[in-house]
């Protein structure tokens, strides 16, 4: 049944930057329904349509309205679990690292402690299993790096999770394919159907209204029966990974399809994840670390046939594809494999890129899909390990100059679910008082909120009934370093999905 929101101030997305306008734009109503923006008109004019009753009238009171928010990349149930896990996030070394998970064995003795968020390369050595098992006896000890691609496991863990047992951290596919025998150590209770609906609540209340799901799954079956539980409060795009590609070709499942006959839950892409990340020395690039210049320079996971199978193998079945590529050597193969199969879809993160790479990008038709909120927290350690090529880290005003779409997420948990986080970071590159970091990579408010819109450009009739109303100007004045403490406080007043009211704060 529609819903007018009436008064409200749409922000124009298309031409105007902060301070452009000479006067505010007109108030207008918006009437939605499940099938989408209805109208658009004057304030006051606003009519249902032929043989419908409006069922509820939203006074905005001249607060701004913008389409709603994507997080295009989640691992949403990792981000759901991470509540109840120990945050590392600030430890400064293995021994304070241990002491906290000594200090929650005390509180909460024989519970399996699952830790989140510490970033061991900073860090001035490898931890080892030994000593997290000198303070925790029989009870698993999983302490998942921030980045999750590597953990360091106690001996009980190790052998819980049927892991071979080491005294080094288990990294990037074995520690990938462990993960999911996580719930058998910790149970599913966090990763329950209400559970993912306080989650998908936190995020609407930002003004979230659809994200792609790239966690490590059951698949289709296990997200529909979610659905059917309450975990239906947003839009989400489901990805799969290799090991379930073939399932989903044998169902006939191509990207965009409605699982379950629900358009707000949809097939997403295959996820490829092609090399490592910056904080394990992972991600594979062209050049050495500058910290082991004897050392391979990361590395790839899986080689250029096997690559580009998978791609045309997506491809050839209606599936986009979401090729992970930290470092620039694997930005380069994963564009080459697109060119080969056709494929289509992005490459996720683009953390440090040739600028040769982002104009075939562009050519290519790809997007980049980057998460801007990690440029805060590797920022240090780039200049350390990357110091002659840290121009190249995050390029967004390269991208968007050579004509790449760019679009925004989290990464969550790596980074906060909070899109309005990402939209600051990628205006002023900076999280503390030290000048922005490369600000000549930085993209204007108007740009980034239209990277976070899921390809929308403006609020029209007949696009989806998804809006966000804000209690602030989302283009607000002011240098970059203050745009963006407006942007990080921006307060959401009212979300809509398909016509529904799904966050409210007036």
């Amino acid at each position: 049944m529609p819903i007018a929101i009436r008064r409200c101030r749409p922000v124009d997305l298309l031409t105007s930057e902060p301070g452009a306008a000479a006067s505010e734009p007109p108030l207008v109503d918006v009437v939605l329904d499940d099938a989408g923006v209805v109208s658009v008109v004057p304030a006051g004019t606003a009519q249902p349509p032929a043989g419908a009753a409006v069922t509820e009238v939203i006074d905005a009171d001249g607060r701004w309205l913008i389409p709603g928010l994507w997080d295009q990349h989640v691992h949403l149930a990792q981000w759901t679990l991470s509540s109840g896990r120990l945050d590392l996030a600030d430890v400064t070394g293995p021994e304070q690292a241990v002491r906290r998970v000594a200090d929650r064995l005390a509180v909460e003795p024989g519970v399996p402690v699952v830790g989140w968020g510490h970033r061991s390369a900073g860090w001035s050595r490898e931890p080892t299993v030994a000593e997290l098992d000198a303070v925790s006896g029989d009870t698993p000890v999983v302490l998942i790096s921030g980045d999750a691609h590597h953990a360091w496991l106690n001996t009980p863990a190790l052998l819980h999770l049927a892991l071979p047992v080491r005294d080094t951290v288990v990294r990037e596919a074995e520690w990938f394919a462990a993960y999911g025998r996580l719930s058998t150590l910790v149970g599913d209770d966090g990763t329950s159907p209400a559970a993912y609906r306080r989650t998908l609540e936190a995020a609407a209340a930002r003004g979230v209204v659809g994200l792609v799901d790239f966690e490590f799954s059951g698949g289709a079956e296990e997200w529909c029966e979610r659905w059917a539980a309450g975990a239906d409060l947003l839009r989400v795009r489901m990805a799969v990974y290799a090991d379930g590609l073939d399932a989903v070709i044998a169902a006939g499942r191509r990207t965009g399809d409605p699982l379950g006959g629900d358009p707000r839950l949809t097939m997403g892409p295959l996820k490829i994840i092609s090399d490592g990340s910056l904080n394990t020395r992972t991600a594979w690039c062209c050049a050495p670390y500058a910290d082991a210049p004897t050392a391979p320079p990361g590395m790839p996971n899986l080689d250029a046939a096997e690559l580009q199978r998978l791609l045309a193998t997506a491809h050839g079945h209606g599936l986009e594809v979401a090729t992970h590529a930290i470092g620039d050597a694997a930005a380069a193969a994963a564009l080459e494999a697109y060119a080969v199969t056709g494929a289509r879809g992005s490459i996720e993160h683009a953390q440090l890129i040739r600028h040769e790479d982002v104009v075939r990008m562009a050519a290519l038709g790809l997007r980049a899909s980057v998460q801007p909120a990690h440029l805060l927290d590797d920022r240090d350690l780039a200049e350390r390990v990357w110091p002659d090529r840290t121009d190249r880290c995050f390029a967004f005003r390269s991208m968007l100059e050579a004509g790449v779409e760019l679009v925004l997420g989290s990464d969550a948990p790596v980074a906060v679910l909070d899109p309005w986080v990402a939209i600051a970071a990628a205006v002023h590159r900076s999280a503390d008082d030290r000048p922005a970091w490369h600000p000549e990579q930085a993209i204007t408010p108007r740009e980034a909120l239209l990277a976070s819109l899921d390809g929308r450009r403006e609020l029209a009739v007949g696009g989806p009934g998804d809006v966000v109303l804000l209690d602030a100007d989302p283009l607000p004045a002011g240098d970059p370093r203050d745009q963006a403490a407006a942007l990080r406080a921006m307060p959401v007043a009212l979300t809509t999905v398909a016509g529904r009211v799904v966050h409210r704060e007036l």
